[in-house]
């Protein structure tokens, strides 16, 4: 149990320094989330694929994976939301916070601490998955149209582009000459932190109100992804370390690209906002319980 919680409390710990810098100094937190969003996070996702050991089916089981789960957990939350007769608009937040999972900044910290470098490689294909995903249906799902736009909207990023050079250098036989591998590194190895250190500042901004339904949101992100993830993954026959970051990738809070996306495309600004504080803070009890599970299986 030690060793579980070992994985999650120095994420915590980063967490919490960032909360106190944004409840003590005057920060723009814009300017932070820009810089991960369009700088560290493409270089990042260049350096673990130019690196990697896996193999394309490794990748391919993994992103298969993520797509299915990411799929049920979209029908899951709108099927609760309609069960409930909840709003248009808390639908669609709903349905946000259920399948949009923080596997960036959190979900890769926990990951390689948990699971070490061979896990984080799994752990980058997932967020790859996500990203190539999440951002082209995503704004399409919460605003209910706009494929096009949304389209349009993905191939402005960094992101993108940062996955499809990675996936050419892991594809050709390329050695970056003059270290630029190394300087790349010294950037990537920077994202984590700093991405925890803007969590802390976001949450320490929120207002705190807390109700039944942020509650059972988070629940239903932090359980029910880990859930829907295992039963994905047992079906597609995943290998033991496959499955585990799959299960635990899929077991992270709500990410903030959530009040994002609901902000940009419609829905309930502020439950979504609460969800997000929310299920952070309780992913530091549900987390240790998803590890030990992940344990079992392996």
């Amino acid at each position: 149990m030690i060793a579980l919680f070992s994985a999650v409390i120095p994420v915590g710990c980063i967490v919490l320094i960032g909360f106190i810098a944004g409840k003590t100094l005057i920060i723009d937190r814009q300017t932070i989330s820009r810089l991960l969003l369009y700088v560290l996070f493409p270089i990042l996702i260049i350096d673990t694929l130019y690196r990697t050991t896996l193999t394309p089916q490794n990748m391919a089981g993994m992103g298969i994976g993520f797509i299915l789960t990411y799929i049920l957990l979209c029908l899951v939350a709108w099927a609760i939301a309609r069960y409930l007769n909840l709003s248009r608009s808390t639908e669609k937040s709903l349905i946000a916070t259920t399948s949009l999972s923080n596997v960036g900044n959190m979900g890769l910290s926990v990951t390689l601490l948990a699971l070490g470098e061979a896990g984080l490689e799994r752990a980058i294909v997932y967020l790859i998955a996500w990203n190539l995903v999440v951002l082209i249906t995503a704004p399409a799902i919460i605003k209910g149209g706009g494929w096009q736009s949304s389209l349009k909207f993905t191939l402005k990023l960094p992101l993108f582009w940062s996955i499809i050079a990675a996936l050419v250098l892991y594809a050709l036989p390329i050695k970056l000459p003059f270290n630029i591998d190394e300087g790349l590194n010294l950037v990537a190895e920077s994202a984590i932190p700093l991405g925890l250190l803007l969590l802390g500042l976001e949450i320490a901004e929120s207002q705190w109100k807390i109700s039944l339904y942020e509650v059972g949101a988070s629940f239903l992100r932090l359980i029910g992804g880990a859930i829907i993830a295992y039963s994905v993954g047992s079906l597609l026959r995943l290998s033991d370390l496959d499955l585990q970051v799959l299960i635990l990738q899929s077991a992270m809070p709500t990410a903030i690209t959530a009040f994002l996306m609901v902000n940009e495309f419609g829905g309930d600004q502020v439950r979504t906002a609460r969800v997000v504080v929310v299920s952070t803070i309780l992913s530091f009890l549900t987390l240790p319980l998803v590890l030990w599970g992940i344990k079992a299986i392996a």
